[in-house]
C-alpha cells in the first residue's frame, strides 16, 4: 500500500498538461479573482476554512432536517450494501417493468405527494433537464421563472424549446406573456433556492387552466419541509391535483443522491422511455433506496424536526429585519443577504467566516450580475445560542463593514453604543 502511494505521489508530481489555448484561458481566468495577496482565489472560496472548527455556526449544508449523520440510515445502507453489494449498475430504461425496491419506493413516493405515479430519477438535475426535454420540443413556449433552478434553464437548451422568462414570482408578467405567445410549460420553483420566496401557485394554477399550459413545479427545497409527510408546498395547499409535473432532488430533506419525477400515470410511462437522463444514465443503486426509505420513516415519524426549521427560520429572519437587513423575502429556511459585486461578497463572506458564521456564496450565472449573495440555509439543529450569535455578529458589522447591503446606523444606536 505505501509503495503504491508513492507510485502515485511520483506520478503525480510529474504530471504536466498542455498549455491552454487563448479562448479557453480566457474563460477560466475570468471564473477565478485575485485576492489581496494576489493568489488566485475563486469567489466561492475563503481562505478560512470551518473544516474542524466545533464552535462555527454552518448555515451552508441542506440538510434541512438534520439527518444526513443519523446512524439509523447509514445502518439500513449498510444492511443491504453488505448483504447484495451496489446490484445493477444500468440504465433502468432496461428494468422498469421490475416490481423490486425502486418501484416499491416510486409508489410510496407518488403517495406522499397525491401523484397517480412517480419515477426515480440520477439526480434532481437530471429529473429537471429530463422532465423539459422529453415533454418539449423545438419551439415549445417554456415560460419559466428568473430565477428558477439552472437545471431547468438546462432542459430548455436540451429540448431546444423558446425560453419566455418572467419577473421573479410576477403572475402578472407571465400573464401578458402567455396571452401574447400563447400554450406551453410554465416551470417553477415551489420554494426559491436563492431567497427563500415561496411560489404563488394557486394563482399561477388559474392562469395555466385559462390557457390550456402545463405546470412544472420544482419541490426541491420544500419536500420534506412542507405539507403533511413533508409532501411539499403543492400538497401544504392541497392543489397537488392541479400540478402536470412536480420534480424532487433528493439532495436536500432527504440529505442524499437522487431525484423523483412525479405525475400521471400515463405521462410518468412516457417520462420512463423518453427522457434522456433515464436513457443514458446509471441508475442509483439499492443500497441508496433503503437510505430514502429510512428517511421517510424518520421525517415521517419525527415532526418536530419540522417544527423546529421553520422556528429557527422566523427568529432569524425576524432578528435580521430588526436590525435592518433587508431580507422581507425570505418566506421559509433559506436567508440571502445580497452583497452585489462579486468584491464585496468576498468581503462579507471573510468577515462572516472570520467571526465564526459560514454560509454559501452565490455567484453569476448562479445569480443576476451584481446580484452575488451569501445564503444561509437554516437547519433543525440550531439552537437559540447559535441563532443568537449570529445576530450578534451582524450587529456589529452596522459599525465596522461599509457595504451597501450592510444596514446604516442611524442616530438612535450610536445613542445606544455611547450609553
Amino acid at each position: 500500500m505505501q509503495q503504491h502511494k508513492a507510485n502515485c505521489n511520483h506520478v503525480s508530481r510529474n504530471c504536466k498538461s498542455p498549455e491552454n489555448p487563448a479562448f479557453v484561458k480566457e474563460i477560466v481566468d475570468t471564473g477565478f479573482l485575485l485576492d489581496k495577496d494576489q493568489h488566485h482565489s475563486h469567489i466561492v472560496l475563503g481562505d478560512i476554512r470551518v473544516d474542524g472548527d466545533e464552535a462555527a455556526i454552518k448555515m451552508q449544508s441542506n440538510d434541512y432536517l438534520s439527518i444526513a449523520s443519523d446512524k439509523r440510515i447509514a445502518a439500513a445502507k449498510a444492511e443491504i450494501l453488505l448483504e447484495q453489494g451496489h446490484g445493477d449498475a444500468m440504465s433502468r430504461v432496461f428494468t422498469h417493468d421490475r416490481e423490486d425496491v425502486y418501484k416499491s419506493f416510486e409508489k410510496r413516493m407518488a403517495s406522499i405527494l397525491g401523484a397517480e405515479d412517480a419515477v426515480l430519477c440520477m439526480s434532481g438535475y437530471n429529473a429537471n433537464t429530463g422532465i423539459i426535454q422529453a415533454f418539449a420540443k423545438q419551439g415549445t413556449n417554456v415560460y419559466i421563472d428568473i430565477k428558477a433552478h439552472a437545471s431547468l434553464w438546462e432542459g430548455i437548451a436540451c429540448a431546444r424549446a423558446r425560453a419566455r422568462p418572467f419577473r421573479h414570482n410576477n403572475i402578472d408578467d407571465l400573464h401578458r406573456k402567455i396571452k401574447r405567445y400563447g400554450p406551453g410549460l410554465i416551470v417553477v420553483d415551489a420554494l426559491y433556492s436563492t431567497n427563500g420566496k415561496i411560489c404563488p401557485l394557486e394563482k399561477l394554477v388559474e392562469i395555466a387552466e385559462d390557457y390550456a399550459c402545463a405546470i412544472i413545479l420544482d419541490e426541491t427545497h420544500s419536500f420534506g419541509c412542507h405539507g403533511n409527510l413533508g409532501g411539499g408546498i403543492a400538497v401544504e395547499m392541497g392543489i397537488e391535483d392541479k400540478i402536470h409535473f412536480r420534480t424532487i432532488g433528493l439532495s436536500k430533506a432527504i440529505a442524499a443522491r437522487g431525484g423523483v419525477v412525479a405525475g400521471s400515470k400515463r405521462n410518468m410511462e412516457f417520462f420512463r422511455y423518453e427522457a434522456f437522463p433515464m436513457i443514458f444514465s446509471t441508475s442509483v443503486l439499492a443500497y441508496e433506496i433503503a437510505g430514502f426509505e429510512k428517511t421517510l420513516d424518520i421525517i415521517n415519524s419525527e415532526t418536530w424536526r419540522r417544527e423546529k426549521l421553520h422556528e429557527n427560520h422566523a427568529y432569524l429572519r425576524d432578528g435580521l429585519l430588526s436590525l435592518g437587513y433587508d431580507v422581507g423575502e425570505c418566506d421559509s429556511q433559506i436567508i440571502a443577504i445580497i452583497a452585489g459585486s462579486n468584491p464585496d461578497t468576498i468581503i462579507l463572506r471573510d468577515y462572516l467566516a472570520s467571526n465564526g458564521i459560514f454560509g454559501s456564496v452565490f455567484a453569476p450565472p448562479a445569480t443576476a450580475e451584481g446580484a452575488a449573495l451569501v445564503r444561509f440555509t437554516i437547519n433543525a439543529d440550531l439552537n437559540r445560542q447559535d441563532l443568537d450569535k449570529v445576530l450578534g455578529v451582524f450587529a456589529k458589522a452596522r459599525y465596522e463593514l461599509d457595504l451597501d447591503c450592510v444596514p446604516r446606523l442611524c442616530a438612535f444606536d450610536l445613542f445606544q453604543a455611547a450609553e
